[in-house]
């Protein structure tokens, strides 16, 4: 298991190679952290994995590397989320990182206008 220090220096240095794709940040949040930009979570760090959105646009790209998703366990059920481990290569080099993170920060876009028209589209109640 990772120390409190070993994760902060893992989530620097995801943030640091991320700033290609823009100004990310992380933040601490169940024990791991959320990477974000422009205030949307596009990765996430567990157990200093690096995990970066999927949708149905990108996960092919993820799935045919052999990526595995992130997956918890709920009640004793295993849970997946819509994210996928980072390539390994994206951890060494800028290039390959500003291209993963960039397909991960636009599935977050996508997820964030699906979740912004289906607000505008429930009706208001009326009094």
């Amino acid at each position: 298991m990772a120390t409190r220090e070993d994760q902060e220096e893992f989530a620097s240095h995801v943030v640091d190679l991320l700033q290609s794709v823009g100004p990310c940040y992380s933040k601490r949040m169940f024990g791991g952290y959320g990477i974000f930009l422009d205030g949307l979570m596009f990765g996430l760090i567990a157990d200093n994995d690096l995990y970066l959105k999927v949708d149905d646009e990108n996960r092919e790209d993820f799935a045919t590397l052999g990526l595995q998703p992130f997956t918890y366990v709920k009640n004793d059920k295993p849970m997946q989320m819509s994210y996928s481990q980072a390539p390994e290569e994206a951890m060494e080099d800028l290039d390959v990182m500003r291209e993963w993170g960039a397909k991960a920060f636009a599935a977050a876009l996508r997820a964030a206008s699906k979740k912004s028209k289906t607000s505008k589209k429930k009706p208001k109640s009326k009094s």
